[in-house]
């Protein structure tokens, strides 16, 4: 029996891969959405659900945007005409967004992070950031603001109980 597919809040998305751990390592400047250069064995893995983001990054190479370490597993019926589970694949923006990245990504600590991997009308398209390491004292003070708000959100619902 097939898994259930994941639906995004917008309509006419399937969610194929998310990057959850990205949010933790990563605090985001902006988000683009890429469409994906796929071979045909990669986009039916794909539409199985099967693919992972865990140590994948962007890469601006002679004015093209790749997307490196993106493991898309073979698909089973494909036999011989099967793709390379860790190919480089490359990712379509328009010019300008290309070189407004390739700037950026010089400067000191900034990266491109894929955040999920999803189907729109039929097309296989990929979320990346632009993105900035996050510091261990990040962390605590991400920790320490939802302990606050979690602190205020209990004592309004106690306040609201009681009277």
């Amino acid at each position: 029996m097939a898994s259930p597919k994941k639906k995004s809040s917008r309509s006419g998305e399937h969610v194929v891969a998310q990057n959850r751990a990205a949010s933790h390592d990563y605090i985001f400047l902006e988000k683009y959405e890429a469409g994906m250069e796929l071979q045909g064995s990669e986009v039916k893995s794909l539409r199985d659900g099967k693919a992972s983001l865990r140590e994948a990054y962007g890469e601006v190479r002679r004015n093209e945007l790749w997307l490196e370490h993106c493991h898309i597993p073979p698909y089973t019926a494909a036999g011989f005409f099967n793709h390379d589970s860790l190919r480089p694949k490359r990712l379509l923006l328009h010019r300008r967004e290309i070189d407004r990245l390739a700037g950026q990504i010089q400067q000191k600590g900034l990266t491109i992070v894929p955040l999920r991997i999803f189907f729109r009308d039929g097309l296989a398209k990929c979320e990346i950031a632009l993105a900035r390491g996050r510091k261990v004292y990040d962390h605590r003070a991400t920790e320490r603001d939802r302990e606050a708000k979690r602190e205020a959100a209990d004592a309004l619902y106690h306040y609201r109980r009681r009277g």
